[in-house]
């Protein structure tokens, strides 16, 4: 299992202590684990395999398949169907962004209707695009930036 720990962090590109400190345990018992006086405990395994979840178990313990599971993430554009809820009086509740500007319930009360919640046009207009990052799977990014 040692050589498939090492395999992982030369995949990862991580040093012992960045990759000891991000599941929690000691620079020392890392480098015990990979000179081979200790084998990895089951705790040190669950510790890994929480915090890298995109690691196959299999390919850990047995050494069976590819290093890493695949995981389907979301498309950028696959929305999953919104579900409106209703507060006890029957009207939708305020979202998060629409309060950003209300600082307690007292305040929540007096709360403009919805209508009166709609962004000013004029301040609409003013935003502009800065900035968009595009990153691939082989650990790589574009920036895009519009003139």
């Amino acid at each position: 299992m040692k050589d498939r720990i090492l395999a992982f962090l030369q995949s990862e590109n991580k040093s012992y202590a960045q990759f000891a400190e991000e599941i929690g345990v000691q620079p020392s018992g890392i480098s015990h684990i990979l000179s081979g006086r200790n084998n990895p405990s089951l705790d040190f395994v669950v510790k890994m395999l929480e915090r890298y979840q995109t690691l196959s178990t299999d390919w850990l313990l047995f050494g069976r398949g590819p290093m890493y599971r695949h995981i389907s993430q979301p498309g950028l554009f696959d929305v999953e169907p919104v579900i409106k809820a209703q507060d006890d009086s029957g009207h939708e509740p305020v979202p998060d962004i629409a309060r950003s500007n209300i600082s307690g319930p007292e305040d929540r009360k007096n709360a403009p209707d919805r209508e009166d919640r709609v962004a000013d046009p004029a301040s609409v207009r003013e935003k502009r695009l800065e900035k968009v990052l595009m990153f691939y799977s082989d650990k790589t990014f574009n920036e895009y930036m519009p003139s």
